[in-house]
């Protein structure tokens, strides 16, 4: 196996069978929106539609709790997430922690 993580929303992994749990997991990043963002994206709103700038900033927290996420089950030698989820809060206006979490396993490959 590569030095990747797998990582699915599932209990299982096809294909794999879970040899070690090592435990929870998480990644959690906390972020704002600069000033030109919510000027930009609450005037987005006023025509409607799909607002980019509030959708690029959601992606790139969930992107970077991912990572994190990722990089707590390295340090405990995992070689799989499963039963991975989101979460996200809103800290206080403007400040919203976005959370992934998941179970660290050690996987093998079914043969």
């Amino acid at each position: 196996m590569t030095n990747n993580v797998l990582i699915t929303t599932s209990t299982t992994l096809e294909g794999y069978k879970v040899t070690k749990q090592l435990g929870l997991v998480r990644g959690i990043t906390v972020r704002s929106r600069s000033i030109f963002g919510s000027f930009a994206g609450s005037f987005m709103t006023i025509f409607g539609g799909r607002n980019t700038i509030y959708t690029n900033l959601c992606e790139k927290s969930r992107e970077e709790a991912l990572e994190l996420m990722m990089q707590h089950g390295k340090e405990l030698g995992c070689n799989a997430i499963i039963n991975v989820r989101y979460d996200a809060n809103e800290v206080m206006q403007g400040l919203t922690e976005v959370l992934a979490y998941g179970t660290a396993v050690v996987v093998e490959e079914v043969k």
